[in-house]
């Protein structure tokens, strides 16, 4: 019997996957323009340049870069006219930021199930959640994976509602040969430090409409009119536009992304090949109309009962020792009484991948080698043939 690492024997590996963020001589020759240049915010090239660059990347008409993913969302539902008393539907398992905007235009999230096979937002769940005071619906495509974009689609155009994609995760992601983002209404992107394409914090608005592109481009520069006076502010707005030093990261850090997506995914679907034939664990379900996937996280379902019983959480602290960086993921946000959510339905599937099945691997671990791949997979077989020393 070979000694778990958790248990004081010898780790699967000692290497550390590769590290994030990448970085090189562009990101310090552009920042240096900016400095030289004396226009750090106001006024710069830098953004309007990235601007132009994501919107083509993304198959969108518009691209806003703003402070952060969060405020994204918040400038996108004010543009959308949701406010006090509408609600607006999305799924529990997601980043607070998905919901927290929600509660500040005093709407109400109504938090919905996910599909247990993806992880993705429950298409049916959502339907089942409109009510008179539905307004707005946002998926998220979790992990990178779209959402089913077809169905949600159908949902929203029947109910008269603004569909709003949380992309968050999903740079260079594709829906039936359609980049994310602008297939709904309005969808969002964060370019936060953990991200596919990152700046350290920052977020953009994508869309193909021009009015809510204008109401967009409005909100986040101070309520002013695009191409209007300096000091004629025409509605209710806030500063949340990006630094001309973070667009100029981005810049740099778009050279790299279309190499780095390409082994991300490369990478991934090896590791599904070879998890598929472990017992115990199972990679999460790709739908057949996702043409791309950006593997922001690469996630697997663990199942307990493969394991002796064995917990999820003490499955990670031995993967983790064995040199496998791993999470366990989200926690619920309808148990963030805070949020003053409401709850549709019984989110079982929710529950069980927060607590008990969801095993989270960061993309910087899908920019290595086969070989590391490999490592991931030797490491889980290695627990499962010694559970019995964590029982």
């Amino acid at each position: 019997m070979e000694k778990l690492a958790i248990k004081g024997g010898k780790p699967v590996r000692t290497k550390p996957f590769p590290s994030w963020p990448v970085f090189g001589e562009k990101e310090l020759r552009l920042l240096r323009e900016v400095v030289e240049s004396g226009v750090w915010g106001v006024g710069g090239k830098m953004k309007e340049k990235f601007e132009r660059k994501f919107a083509e990347l993304q198959d969108a008409k518009y691209a806003l870069a703003v402070a952060n993913g969060t405020l994204a969302i918040e400038v996108a539902l004010r543009a959308a006219g949701i406010g006090e008393g509408d609600e607006v539907i999305l799924p529990s398992y997601t980043f607070v930021g998905t919901a927290s905007p929600v509660v500040y235009v005093n709407a109400k999230p109504v938090f919905v199930d996910i599909d247990p096979e993806t992880y993705c937002i429950d298409p049916e769940a959502v339907e089942k959640a409109v009510t008179e005071r539905t307004k707005a619906i946002i998926p998220v495509h979790v992990a990178g994976q779209p959402a089913d974009m077809d169905r949600l689609t159908e949902i929203a155009e029947t109910y008269n509602l603004t569909l709003i994609e949380d992309a968050a995760q999903a740079h260079c992601s594709e829906w039936d040969g359609r980049r994310v983002g602008a297939i709904g209404d309005m969808g969002i992107f964060s370019f936060q430090s953990s991200k596919n394409l990152n700046c350290g914090e920052g977020g953009a608005i994508v869309t193909n409409d021009d009015e809510l592109y204008r109401l967009c481009w409005s909100i986040h520069n101070c309520g002013r009119e695009l191409g209007g006076e300096w000091y004629r502010h025409v509605r209710l707005g806030g500063n949340c536009r990006m630094t001309e030093f973070q667009a100029a990261i981005l810049l740099a850090q778009l050279d790299r992304l279309e190499e780095q997506s390409r082994r991300r995914e490369e990478n991934a679907l090896y590791l599904t090949e070879r998890l598929s034939a472990v017992s115990g664990v199972e990679p999460l379900k790709r739908l057949p109309k996702v043409t791309r996937h950006s593997y922001h996280l690469y996630i697997f379902r663990y199942l307990e009962s493969e394991f002796e019983g064995l917990s999820r959480d003490r499955f990670i602290e031995a993967l983790r020792a064995e040199g496998i960086p791993c999470s366990p993921g989200y926690t619920p946000l309808h148990r963030m009484d805070f949020l003053n959510g409401r709850v549709s339905g019984r989110l079982e599937n929710t529950e069980r991948a927060c607590y008990r099945e969801a095993v989270w691997l960061k993309q910087n671990v899908l920019l290595g080698t086969r070989e590391d791949m490999d490592s991931i997979v030797e490491a889980i077989e290695k627990i499962r043939e010694n559970v019995s020393q964590l029982l």
